[in-house]
């Protein structure tokens, strides 16, 4: 049987992840916020009229910057290390034969009087800045809660947080909400499995900064504002 159907994206979200690296690895991992501006067309009140009665809610969208040609019936999940193998419907990679994603998100607030209203505010997203968003689906604790579950190779992996030393200048640039959201991102870790060099300093953007990290615990090495030739930027090695 062939069957082909085109979704066409219903929103976009609107968050501080401007690249791929950085993003937590699942969604609820670091308490970011997020913004989701429905497409003109789907703009209606009557859309969302009910969703302030749910606390969760789950996102259906596209791996956009992970699109291939091709597929690979096997990948290599970062909680492995890297370097061992498992089937990719075994796992949550990227890297599918349809890069469809699914994330499970704390409604924080609906806006029904801005520019762009209806729009939701949500905290705890995996995705980037400009991910399409194909539907919205409110999360039901009795259905879709299972303390039972198992959680296959998860349950075997090393679960760990990293230690985040900022030094006080750098942690006066920024606001106390920009500098939660770093911290919780930075403590998961988000080098890729691979590179584990404690001599390697490394980069990300999150909003309007750049951030600068090295992996002893971990460790601000420069913030840095506007484009990235635009260097504003106080710097600290240890």
């Amino acid at each position: 049987m062939e069957f082909e159907h085109t979704i066409r994206p219903i929103a976009y979200i609107q968050n501080d992840f401007k690249e791929k690296f950085g993003i937590p690895r699942q969604s609820g991992l670091a308490d970011t916020t997020a913004k989701i501006v429905f497409e003109p067309e789907y703009r209606s009140r009557e859309a969302v009229r009910g969703m302030e009665m749910y606390s969760h809610f789950w996102l259906l969208w596209q791996f956009s910057e992970s699109v291939r040609g091709s597929w690979s019936p096997t990948v290599r999940p970062p909680r492995l290390g890297g370097n061992i193998r498992m089937g990719v419907f075994a796992t949550r990679s990227p890297f599918r034969p349809n890069s469809i994603g699914l994330s499970c998100v704390r409604l924080d607030h609906i806006d029904l009087d801005g520019e762009d209203a209806p729009a939701l505010y949500v905290s705890g997203a995996d995705l980037m800045d400009g991910t399409p968003i194909y539907d919205v689906k409110p999360y039901l604790p009795y259905v879709d809660s299972h303390p039972e579950a198992l959680g296959g190779f998860t349950e075997s992996t090393k679960e760990y947080r990293l230690e985040v030393i900022v030094p006080e200048h750098l942690r006066a640039m920024i606001s106390e909400t920009t500098y939660r959201e770093l911290c919780e991102v930075l403590e998961q870790d988000p080098r890729p499995s691979y590179q584990k060099d404690p001599a390697r300093t490394y980069g990300m953007r999150y909003g309007k900064w750049e951030v600068k990290f090295r992996v002893e615990k971990i460790v601000f090495l420069s913030v840095r504002f506007g484009a990235r030739n635009k260097n504003l930027s106080f710097c600290q090695y240890f």
